[in-house]
């Protein structure tokens, strides 16, 4: 697979149209099976891979890192991967106990421990996992600049903004000749729509700034394999999904099944591929736990659909929105 490459916002990064998402690596996937998906994703010609130090302290026992250092043990066992791929982490999630923001202080604490996880020397994109109104901004964008200037980070993204306050952090770097945020993690999906689109998703094109949509298949909703209750007990994240299963859900999976069958793949490759094909997308972040997962989301990326396809999806989301 050859997939042109897309710029992260300003920053020189270029990343292939597909993120893999690193929550599941040492939790859903165990350490021999991240390896085995991590190589093949990059052997497909993917290269963004997508974790945060605060993964994955949901689950009973953990205490959050449990991603990066999964990461960083595929990454140790051949260095000569680490060129090829563009790592992206995040710092400053309050998930309970721990968590303790963007103040300089932390982040200074927090870029040691994930370079330490994840056994390497640079982040490539350095992410704020959710905005902190306790700190000032200038405060964060000095610390992020201090981590650039000594080489340990080469650009830093936001996640969780608003359209209000990620304009705020660009005039505070404008004004103070401070690093900017080149990419944005917004919640995005055919179901979830309104986060992004509008204010944000125009902000983003104005400026630049690379967006990379977290949840892009709904919690795995938009796979197609949750349609009735009786669906949810198929994995552990199935009870998060519920919420998706009402008339505007039902509507957008029939268009996915519509637009699938015409293509002859999955409704996961074709939720993908739209999002795709929206302004200001760099790359949605998708998860898997097996082989076969991750090559629904890899078909995603040679999938050409035509204008009459994304015409159905979009209509069919803004359908389900309204009703």
């Amino acid at each position: 697979m050859s997939a042109t490459l897309r710029p992260i916002g300003r920053s020189g990064l270029k990343a292939a149209p597909l993120a893999f998402g690193g929550n599941v690596f040492g939790w859903t996937a165990d350490h021999d099976m991240s390896f085995r998906l991590l190589d093949a994703f990059v052997e497909a010609g993917c290269n963004l891979i997508d974790t945060a130090d605060a993964y994955s302290r949901w689950v009973p026992g953990h205490e959050g890192g449990e991603s990066e250092t999964v990461i960083g043990q595929w990454l140790a066992r051949d260095p000569a991967k680490r060129e090829k791929v563009l790592i992206a982490t995040k710092v400053g999630l309050d998930m309970g106990p721990g968590g303790k923001g963007l103040s300089a202080e932390h982040i200074a604490s927090g870029i040691q421990a994930s370079l330490k996880r994840l056994q390497t020397d640079y982040i490539d994109l350095y992410q704020s996992h959710t905005d902190d109104t306790s700190v000032p901004l200038e405060e964060t964008l000095r610390a992020y600049q201090k981590l650039i200037e000594a080489g340990v980070v080469r650009a830093i993204g936001a996640s969780n903004y608003t359209a209000e306050r990620l304009t705020e952090a660009l005039e505070v770097s404008a004004r103070e000749g401070l690093p900017r945020y080149e990419s944005l993690q917004p919640l995005y999906n055919l179901y979830d729509r309104h986060a992004y689109e509008g204010a944000l998703q125009d902000l983003c094109v104005q400026e630049d700034i690379g967006v990379i949509p977290y949840f892009s298949l709904a919690k795995g909703f938009l796979s197609g394999k949750y349609r009735r209750e009786a669906d949810l007990g198929q994995s552990v994240r199935g009870g998060s999904v519920a919420g998706y299963l009402n008339a505007k859900g039902s509507r957008i999976l029939e268009a996915l099944d519509d637009v699938s069958a015409r293509h002859s793949t999955q409704p996961a490759s074709v939720a993908l591929a739209w999002m795709m094909a929206q302004p200001g997308i760099v790359a949605p972040i998708a998860s898997a736990t097996r082989p076969e997962q991750l090559e629904q989301l890899l078909a995603a990326v040679r999938l050409d659909l035509s204008k009459d396809d994304l015409a159905a999806l979009t209509q069919a989301g803004a359908e389900a929105a309204s009703a």
